[in-house]
């Protein structure tokens, strides 16, 4: 499965994305991560940075699920696939953590990385896209903006 433009887009917008991993209970655990990024046509790599959690159980059962949401455009994609870890002594990490160690600068040590080979690919929408077709991604957004108490950047404020 190849992670097309609509997918990358997302992944750009998004603050955070969400791993979803299984513990050794079988329980279903779910993790915040803020560096993440698409690498290659068909994976995800995560930073490790505080991820102890996530990293046991990937040694455990690897099969994850990521999801990443634009807050304001109320739509993503949720991507299910198999992950490795690779830690920060292998051969390959500096290269494949490169995009990450980009991102995260020194303040955010990076322990391993989580690649996800990606198996699957399907698009998230919020409820309010099915209960009202008639508004259109911009009304959304702008009441999204209103809920949230927030307003976009505007070239006056700098950006």
């Amino acid at each position: 499965m190849h992670l097309n433009d609509a997918v990358r887009d997302d992944i750009n917008r998004s603050v955070l994305c969400w791993l979803a991993t299984v513990d050794a209970d079988g329980f279903p655990t779910v993790s915040p991560k803020e560096m993440f990024c698409a690498y290659g046509s068909d994976r995800l790599i995560i930073a490790d940075i505080a991820s102890r959690g996530s990293i046991r159980n990937l040694n455990t059962y690897n099969k994850v699920c990521v999801s990443f949401v634009d807050v304001f455009r109320q739509k993503g994609f949720k991507v299910k696939g198999v992950a490795k870890v690779i830690p920060l002594g292998d051969p390959g990490f500096q290269e494949i953590a490169y995009p990450l160690l980009e991102k995260a600068g020194p303040d955010y040590p990076i322990r391993n990385i989580i690649c996800v080979h990606v198996e699957k690919v399907q698009r998230i929408w919020a409820p309010s896209y099915n209960l009202f077709p008639d508004k259109g991604e911009e009304q959304l957004m702008r009441e999204a903006y209103t809920l949230y108490g927030v307003r976009p950047l505007t070239e006056d404020d700098g950006s």
